[in-house]
């Protein structure tokens, strides 16, 4: 079996998980999450445990329980601590700011980019080079994060752009005389 399908998901204290048919919903603190599951996953709940086990060991369900087990845990965790992006502004004069709810981006373009973001994310600026995207729903959290890099990818000869906390950019050499 699957590492990852068969360990158990711990509900925490105040966490509600409704399992309906291939429908899973997941309330807590910070919201509530909604999934779909494939049809032949099986999800059952004791009192604080959730677990998936699949019907067969052919290749479709070996693949599809450690995801659904994965769901289900980013679904735990995100009504509980909810997820986290942070990027990083590095260029001259590039910065970003929040008005609002909407990001507001001055990236070397002739007008500021200003973004809306969906809804149970948000964003934060703690400092003008540094954008911080919170919310409750990992692949939502990731997407918005691809977005917002994807208006100024890092260049590969001054590493100017909007990167990921961490990311390393392979710096090329510039033209010699």
């Amino acid at each position: 079996m699957s590492r990852i399908g068969r360990a158990p998901i711990a509900v925490p204290d105040g966490v509600n998980v409704v399992v309906d048919g291939v429908t899973v919903t997941v309330t807590g603190p910070m919201g509530r999450l909604t999934q779909r599951i494939p049809r032949d996953m099986i999800v059952e709940q004791t009192e604080s445990v959730l677990s998936v086990r699949r019907p067969t060991d052919s290749a479709t369900h070996r693949s599809l329980h450690g995801l659904t087990r994965t769901l289900l845990a980013n679904m735990v965790e995100g009504v509980t601590k909810g997820f986290q992006k942070r990027l990083e502004v590095v260029g001259v004069g590039y910065r970003a700011s929040v008005k609002g709810d909407n990001l507001e981006l001055l990236l070397g373009f002739s007008h500021p980019v200003v973004m809306q973001p969906p809804e149970d994310v948000s964003f934060e600026t703690p400092q003008p080079q540094v954008i911080l995207i919170k919310g409750i729903d990992k692949q939502v959290v990731g997407q918005v994060a691809a977005k917002v890099r994807e208006l100024r990818p890092p260049e590969p000869y001054k590493g100017k752009g909007i990167r990921y906390a961490g990311e390393h950019v392979q710096r090329k050499v510039g033209k010699r005389a």
